[in-house]
């Protein structure tokens, strides 16, 4: 698994799940996805091998990736006016999608 092409992947399927409901943002959010990833990229990699090996499932993948919620940062929806809530299912969205494409890939 090479992470660059797995990180990749990650921020394409991101953006089609923000671009389903907010592609007037999809410049800002991009950046907002960009930034996540770049914070999180030496975690996923390291979480991703231990799934890949066995050595976590698939819940503590998801647990583990849940952690990292309130590093995703989506300032420009913020900044639009996007409430809390919605913000908060949409961070719920994003991280289900990375599971799911993570999955997909290594397993």
């Amino acid at each position: 698994m090479d992470i660059e092409e797995l990180l990749k992947l990650l921020k394409d399927e991101l953006l089609l799940v923000l671009g389903e409901s907010y592609g007037d943002y999809k410049k800002e959010t991009k950046a907002d996805v960009e930034a996540f990833l770049t914070l999180s990229k030496v975690k996923l990699e390291r979480w991703t091998k231990l799934l890949q090996a066995g050595e976590l499932t698939v819940e503590d993948y998801k647990w583990l990736l849940g952690s990292q919620k309130d590093l995703l940062i989506l300032n420009a929806l913020y900044q639009a006016g996007v409430s809390k809530l919605r913000l908060g299912h949409l961070k719920n969205k994003i991280i289900k999608t990375i599971v799911n494409t993570v999955i997909t890939v290594v397993i």
